[in-house]
Order: C-alpha cells, then sequence, then structure tokens
C-alpha cells in the first residue's frame, strides 16, 4: 500500500501526541512506535507508525487515511506548539539484515524492518503471507470505522498502552481490557477454497463473522469466538481456525 509520511514539530510535539494517540510516545527513544488514533467512542480512526528523526517526529500513514488523519490532528491541536507538514521522505520495507538506518517493525520480528529516505518501496517480500500468519491487521482490510483495537490484536502487535496518561478512546480501551472477555476478534483460519474479502462467514447457517486476507490454506478472519469452533463456511470455502 502507498504510504504518506509527515513531519510533526513543535516544542509541543511530544506531549501533543501523548495525550492523542494509543501507545506511549516516550518509546520513540528505543525505535518505531506503532499506534492508533481512535473516536472517542473507542473506535479506530487509522494506524500509523511514529519515528523521531533529527529532532522530528515522522508520521507514517497509509496514503487514503492521511488526508483524514492529518485533519484530525490539526482539530486538536488548538494553541499548542505543534507544526504537522507533509514530508519528501517514502519508506521502504524489507526482511533479513537491515540496512544502515533502518528500524525493526515493532509489530512482530517476522515483518522485518522500515528505513525512511528517498527510496519507497519494498524488497519483494510476501508480507501478506507473513501477515496472515501472525495474525497481524493492514489498514482498509482488517482496520475499518468499525474495528475496537483490542479485538484487532493491537495489545499482542504491541499498539497500545495501559499504563500512559489519557488518550482518545482510552476509557472505553481500558473497559475492554480489564472488564470484559473479548468475544469477538481477528484470528488465522485455514481455508479450503477461496472466497473474496469481506465474504460472511457462516456456521451452522448462523452468521459467524467475515474473510479478510487469504494466503496460501490460510487466511485472517474476524470472527464471533462462540461461533468459531468447528467447520464453517465462506461462501464454497471451508473454514476452520488454525492450530
Amino acid at each position: 500500500m502507498t504510504r504518506t509520511i509527515h513531519e510533526i514539530t513543535g516544542s509541543d510535539a511530544t506531549d501533543f501526541l501523548q495525550g492523542l494517540v494509543t501507545n506511549d510516545i516516550t518509546r520513540l527513544g528505543q525505535g518505531l512506535v506503532y499506534a492508533a488514533l481512535l473516536t472517542p467512542q473507542g473506535k479506530y480512526l487509522a494506524d500509523f507508525f511514529l519515528a523521531r528523526r533529527d529532532g522530528t517526529i515522522l508520521l507514517d500513514a497509509d496514503a487514503d487515511l492521511a488526508p483524514g488523519l492529518i485533519q484530525r490532528l490539526t482539530m486538536y491541536k488548538l494553541r499548542a506548539d505543534v507544526d504537522i507538514a507533509p514530508s519528501d521522505l517514502q519508506v521502504f520495507r524489507g526482511t533479513g539484515p537491515a540496512p544502515e538506518g533502518a528500524l525493526p517493525d515493532p509489530r512482530h520480528p517476522d515483518m522485518g524492518w522500515r528505513r525512511y529516505g528517498e527510496e519507497g518501496g519494498d524488497d519483494g517480500t510476501d508480507f501478506d503471507a507473513i501477515r496472515v500468519a501472525h495474525c497481524i491487521p493492514e489498514t482498509g482490510i482488517e482496520l475499518t470505522p468499525d474495528t475496537f483495537i483490542l479485538e484487532a490484536g493491537f495489545e499482542r502487535l504491541n499498539g497500545v498502552e495501559f499504563r500512559k496518561g489519557c488518550y482518545v478512546g482510552q476509557e472505553v480501551t481500558a473497559r475492554m481490557k480489564h472488564k470484559t472477555e473479548l468475544r469477538k476478534g481477528l484470528r488465522t483460519v485455514r481455508i479450503k477454497g477461496r472466497a473474496a474479502v469481506g465474504t460472511p462467514i457462516t456456521a451452522d447457517g448462523k452468521p459467524a463473522g467475515t474473510l479478510f486476507t487469504q494466503a496460501g490454506d490460510r487466511a485472517i478472519a474476524y470472527l464471533r469466538f462462540d461461533r468459531a469452533a468447528g467447520k464453517m463456511q465462506a461462501e464454497e470455502a471451508t473454514i476452520t481456525l488454525a492450530d
């Protein structure tokens, strides 16, 4: 997917982001930070990477979501000393030995690294296969405006911090973490046959979820856990939970 980089500067930049996004911005000293911006109701608006570079915070987001994300951040800026501007930098991602200046993807070691510079693209790695193997959601596919980030695995993917202060949507997210048991969420499944992204999944004729990214005989699916114990169907494809 195409990415867009913005540069966030100003004396209030760190505190500004810390009060808005799901992760702890103080971790920027350790490398890339994966985070999301939520609605006040705890629903997903956008996910992105943040990196510190020469006194600037880089915001690496999906190009389709970036305009709305920047508009929302600008709305929250008020009188804070923060400037958000587009950057000419691009992101190149890959796996294997990391080149100089590359930063590890914090979601999972198999997702490799990201390097910010003049070159964009990737090294040809099948990232969809890696995502499916480790149930890592993608912007605009598994991650939609209906997504709650804990159902999408953000805690496992190092995308949310529960010990930091408040952020937008924090109350709902914390309640889901501490006071409820998740009854729905993303899981890696085995699939025999093929069906399009977005195909409804049924179990014994009852709605059980939705099928998303596929790679080989596996896929990511959003499931109702109480209906996901046995065989399920997505059009002509047979779905079962992966081991």
